[in-house]
């Protein structure tokens, strides 16, 4: 950078002096486009992966279920080859999943139609209470507000047949991604150990076994996130469905499976799918077995918030219970119900991660980052193992 001269023309080539600049100054600009080149890369990186949502949600949540149902694949004798011990657990998994739509369409095909007269009877008791109540609608104006409604679906019908369209690419993309995710995980819990193996080889040689130790401490991390919240999610169903079965709301099965997936997103997942059985008692039993029933969601939710994920939870990652609604929020804001489902999980596991590289950096002769003279791309070495000698061995 040149000097401007007094009258404009420039006095040379001599660059500014540092002394110019205090030191805190230059500390903050480094830290300021550190920040940027971070935020311009998590941005990038999102955006990517928003355009390939649809293939990378079935990977993910087959990851998810490896972690999840990998120990049950290694409890299974070595004498039974691990292809059919993947096998039997993607088949085992599949079939329960099978059960638990047949017996909600089982329950939702033998109640609908009682539900339905119900609601019909709602409808006609909340038009005499619009007509007779406080705000004294008459027969004409609620009769205009059908024609003005009758008129609105009318006038944007382009709309409702685009969203029509729109759900049948969706249905589509469901059952594409559902047989994405049981290959996968078949693929995950048969070579997973391979899989890894190849992804460490293109790491540099100096930084690889402490990169593949952190995510082996990660991985660990993430299957005690899942099975701790596969039991969160359990307890969260039964407490509900048990005080749907006890009040008299219909559709136990189906609300017992809402309120058991919704759980797989921590804290605020289980008040949420509460209000599908409350609605259900408010239709069907009245407006006091509505209230009971959402007393028991709200029961339900303060339970998991203050017992169940720090204690649990607490044991299984070390995220605090604000970080997880932090993260659960931003998740859905910018992924909706996919960035829901995997913020914490993803959270926890980077978490782990970074916690043991950092631990590992800070001591001495242990850096992760490799000097100039030692990096190395990928390579086949036979004779050089590309994971520790003590990594579990792959049937």
């Amino acid at each position: 950078m040149t000097i401007p001269g007094p009258h404009g023309a420039d006095a040379g080539t001599a660059a500014i002096s540092r002394d110019h600049l205090p030191y805190p100054v230059i500390l903050a600009a480094a830290w300021s486009a550190c920040l940027l080149l971070i935020a311009g890369g998590g941005w990038l990186l999102g955006q990517a992966v928003g355009r390939v949502s649809v293939i990378l949600a079935p990977l993910a949540i087959a990851v998810l279920l490896a972690a999840m149902l990998r120990p049950l694949v290694d409890r299974i004798p070595t004498r039974v080859p691990r292809a059919a011990a993947a096998l039997v657990v993607v088949v085992g998994l599949l079939v329960l999943i099978v059960g638990a739509l047949a017996a909600v369409t089982t329950q939702l095909a033998t109640g609908v139609p009682g539900m339905r007269e119900k609601l019909s009877g709602g409808i006609d008791s909340a038009l005499r209470w619009l007509e007779d109540g406080p705000l004294h609608l008459t027969a004409d104006r609620l009769q205009e507000a059908v024609v003005q409604s009758r008129t609105w679906l009318e006038a944007h019908s382009d709309s409702v047949a685009a969203g029509a369209v729109q759900f049948g690419h969706t249905a589509v993309d469901a059952v594409a991604g559902l047989l994405i995710c049981l290959v996968s995980l078949f693929f995950f819990l048969y070579h997973g150990e391979k899989l890894w193996e190849f992804f460490v080889r293109w790491l540099p040689r100096a930084s690889r076994d402490h990169v593949d130790s952190a995510f082996r401490h990660g991985w660990r991390s993430l299957g005690a996130y899942t099975r701790t919240q596969l039991t969160v999610a359990a307890i969260n169903a039964g407490g509900v469905g048990i005080g749907a079965l006890v009040l008299g709301v219909p559709f136990v099965v189906p609300i017992v499976v809402v309120v058991f997936l919704a759980s797989f997103v921590p804290i605020i997942g289980t008040l949420v799918a509460g209000l599908v059985p409350t609605v259900l008692a408010l239709v069907d039993r009245g407006l006091v077995i509505a209230i009971a029933m959402l007393a028991i969601v709200v029961v339900v939710h303060q339970i998991e918030s203050h017992l169940l994920q720090p204690i649990l939870m607490g044991h299984a990652v070390a995220l605090h219970p604000l970080a997880v609604i932090v993260v659960v929020t931003a998740g859905t804001y910018l992924f909706g119900v996919v960035g829901a489902l995997f913020a914490v999980p993803v959270t926890a596991l980077v978490n782990t991660v970074v916690r043991y590289l950092a631990a590992q950096g800070g001591r001495p002769g242990e850096g992760i980052v490799p000097e100039r003279d030692e990096v190395s791309g990928p390579d086949s070495d036979d004779d050089e193992p590309a994971v520790p000698a003590t990594a579990p061995a792959d049937r």
